[in-house]
Order: structure tokens, then C-alpha cells, then sequence
């Protein structure tokens, strides 16, 4: 489809510079294609280089960024929704019989508590199903629902500087009275129910909802101790394990919660160790066909660069997605809503 289009783009200089505003204006034809059918290539299976080119196979599957139940749309991004990703790549797994060993490559401060909670039991119907071995690697960060899916694992590998812990429930929530009052804007709610607009940041929370809120998120918090203490039956934390605060790698494995400290390469030894794979058997991971898989440490980029026309973000203001409670390590309150969560 062809049309004529006059596009006006106007940048505002700030900070002393002399020149002040300008214009550009692009005066011409664009054409626009809109697909007719959904071209999402299906995953295959990458052969890593440098590890034997048939044979029993260690799968390596990514999860990184944050775990929320929602295509990450925006410009720079692949767009995958990491939960039905991880689901996929799980499924592309369990149909391999070569695959006799999955490595768990995790990066992530947490998510949603839905999505954690899907993955968790995603990852353990796996398990069942397959019978293999699946040994979590933890990267960088692997904090909050990160770790509560790589609790699911038969062993915890963090690297020496790996941050993790972060057993706790988070909501953001915000409020905007005072800020709309300056704008001399004012709120008309029309409702039935006089708590359905509970966390609204158009007015002060009364403290009858703020326990409402606390109760749920201990219910949530109690769910996340129980699966960490069944699962890590050697835990000998106390309950400061179970406040939310991020723990070093030593620090975790001196209370149970991870058992062991090393690379991803020891990961993947671990995990054939516990298979039939052999010492420099064959890795694999999945990939769509316009995807990269050079090494093991590949990340398909998930996160778009800006998901809005402004280059403005600020907690609170876009209420076009409801609030979640989330098993996040959450030091920056505008990683979230870069993410898309609320």
C-alpha cells in the first residue's frame, strides 16, 4: 500500500544550547506491508561449537530478563512473551531423545508471580515427563521468582559473584493525589463496590486496603517459602532467608540455598556427571531461525529499547496495564515498568 505522507519531526535542544528548536520535515511516498499470517519460525536445535557433533546432548535453556506473562513489544525487541518461550523451549526438549541433561541458564531479577509460578510447574511436569537431570546455573542475578523456578532444579550452581535470594512479594503502587492536584486535575470515579478501586494512585490508600494488599502478598510470600523448604530439605537458614533480601553466592550456599559455587561450564560437567552424557558431549540450545547461538552465554534480546513514541517514563503515570504482585529483586522501580509490568 502506497500513500502520501508529510511526517513533522520537531526535537527540542535543552541544556544552554544556542539554537533552540528546529524542524525536519520528510515529504515523500511510504509503502507499508502488513503480513497476512503469523511467521514466527518454529525453535530448533543449535549444535554449540566445540562439542561433539552427535550424541546424547546437554540442553541449555535460557531465562533471562523480566518473567512477566506478556509479549516484551517495542522497538529493539524479538517480542517473545518469556513464559510461553520457556514453555516452548521445555516442549522442544522433552521431544529430543538425544537431550539427556537440560543446564538452566538463569538471568533474572524475578517476575510475576503467576509467570514464576507457570514456570516453576512447567519445569517440573518436565521433569517428570523426561526423567533427565536439571541442574540451574545461576549468572549475574537470579533473585525472587528466578530462584523460586530454579528451586525446581536437582542442583544450584551460582556463579562466585551471582546475587540471589530476594524471597519476597512486591506490588508497585503509587501515589498521585498531590501531583494531579498541582495539574488541577480531578478524578470522578463512578463505581459499585467500595473497595473496587483499591490502589488507585488518584487518591490516598486507606490503611483497610493497604492490610487487604499485605494479606495478600503474604499469602503469596508463604507459597514461596513453602516450595523453597520442600525443595531444599538441606536449608539451614533462618527466617532472614525469608525477608526478600539478596543474598552473595557464599552467602547462599552457606544457608542451603544454592549447592555449589562455579562457572557455566561447571554447570554443564555437573550435568553430565548426573547423565549419560560424556565429559565433552554435545550442547545444544534452541533457537528460532533469525536467532544467534555462537556460545552458551548467547541472550536473545527481549527487552525492547523504548515501548512508547515518548522518551519519558514515570512510575505510576501509564495505568494502561493493571498492578502485579511480583517475586522481584526490585532495587530500580522504573526497571518495571520498562519491562511492561505494573
Amino acid at each position: 500500500m502506497k500513500q502520501r505522507v508529510l511526517i513533522s519531526l520537531v526535537f527540542v535542544l535543552v541544556g544552554g544550547c544556542a539554537h533552540g528548536p528546529f524542524r525536519v520535515v520528510m515529504d515523500g511516498d511510504l509503502t507499508t506491508h502488513t503480513p497476512t499470517e503469523h511467521t514466527a519460525s518454529r525453535l530448533t536445535s543449535w549444535t554449540l561449537p566445540g562439542t561433539s557433533a552427535d550424541g546424547p546432548a546437554v540442553a541449555v535453556i535460557d531465562i533471562d530478563g523480566l518473567l512477566v506473562n506478556q509479549n516484551m513489544s517495542g522497538f529493539g525487541s524479538l517480542g517473545e512473551n518469556p513464559v510461553a518461550l520457556f514453555r516452548e523451549k521445555l516442549e522442544a526438549a522433552a521431544a529430543n531423545p538425544e537431550i539427556q541433561a537440560v543446564v538452566l541458564r538463569i538471568h533474572s531479577p524475578g517476575g510475576g508471580v503467576t509467570a514464576t509460578d507457570i514456570m516453576r510447574r512447567d519445569l517440573v511436569a518436565f521433569k517428570r515427563i523426561r526423567g533427565v537431570p536439571v541442574v540451574a546455573c545461576l549468572l549475574d542475578v537470579a533473585a525472587g521468582g528466578a530462584y523460586y523456578i530454579a528451586t525446581a532444579a536437582d542442583t544450584i550452581i551460582a556463579h562466585p559473584t551471582t546475587i540471589t535470594g530476594g524471597i519476597g512479594v512486591i506490588l508497585n503502587l503509587y501515589n498521585m493525589e498531590d501531583a494531579l492536584g498541582q495539574y488541577n486535575v480531578v478524578p470522578i470515579p463512578v463505581k459499585a463496590g467500595a473497595k473496587i478501586d483499591m490502589a488507585t494512585p488518584v487518591r490516598t490508600m486507606e490503611k483497610a486496603e493497604r492490610d487487604l494488599l499485605e494479606q495478600i502478598a503474604r499469602e503469596f510470600h508463604q507459597r514461596f517459602q513453602q516450595a523453597v523448604r520442600q525443595a531444599r530439605p538441606q536449608l539451614t537458614a533462618t527466617a532472614d532467608a525469608f525477608d526478600g533480601r539478596v543474598l552473595t553466592a557464599s552467602q547462599a550456599q552457606q544457608m542451603g540455598l544454592v549447592d555449589g559455587i562455579g562457572y557455566l561450564d561447571d554447570a554443564l560437567q555437573a550435568a553430565r556427571a548426573l547423565s549419560s552424557c560424556q565429559p565433552l558431549g554435545r550442547v545444544v540450545m534452541f533457537r528460532r531461525s533469525n536467532d544467534r547461538a555462537y556460545t552458551h552465554y548467547d541472550t536473545t534480546p527481549n527487552v525492547p529499547l523504548q515501548n512508547s513514541l515518548l522518551p519519558l517514563n514515570v512510575p505510576g503515570l501509564d495505568r494502561s496495564a493493571l498492578p502485579t504482585f511480583l517475586y522481584l529483586w526490585q532495587a530500580d522501580p522504573s526497571y518495571v515498568t520498562r519491562g511492561g509490568a505494573r
